[in-house]
């Protein structure tokens, strides 16, 4: 199952859905580089990036590489908060490090309330 994702604009917040599952590095990086693009079209710098419905399934290496890839794309100037599933936590938490080491201002979360709070 690949990754579905829906961005709307609100305001200066990129909202994006995704549901679905991320089979591999590349459709990972497909799925990052769709959200960066939007938040330059639209002029956005804060993202949030709900992913409850989102299974996690890289592995350690390909999660460390998508996360290196992305940062050194993505605008510094950026406030990323993603919020998944419990089950994904680790791994999230994870790859909000390889990304914060990199560069990028994100957070990850298991709450979408704690995760907007945060964007303000």
């Amino acid at each position: 199952m690949a990754i579905n994702f829906l961005i709307e604009v609100d305001d200066d917040l990129l909202r994006v859905t995704a549901s679905g599952q991320d089979d591999n590095l590349e459709e990972v990086q497909e799925y990052g580089m769709a959200v960066i693009e939007a938040c330059i079209e639209y002029g956005v710098s804060k993202v949030l990036c709900n992913e409850k419905e989102l299974k996690y399934s890289l592995g350690t290496f390909d999660t460390y590489e998508s996360a290196r890839l992305i940062a050194e794309v993505a605008p510094k100037i950026a406030q990323v908060a993603i919020v998944c599933r419990d089950d994904d936590f680790k791994d999230a938490q994870f790859w909000e490090t390889v990304a914060t080491n990199r560069g990028l201002h994100i957070r990850v979360f298991k709450e979408l309330v704690a995760a907007e709070e945060w964007l303000k």
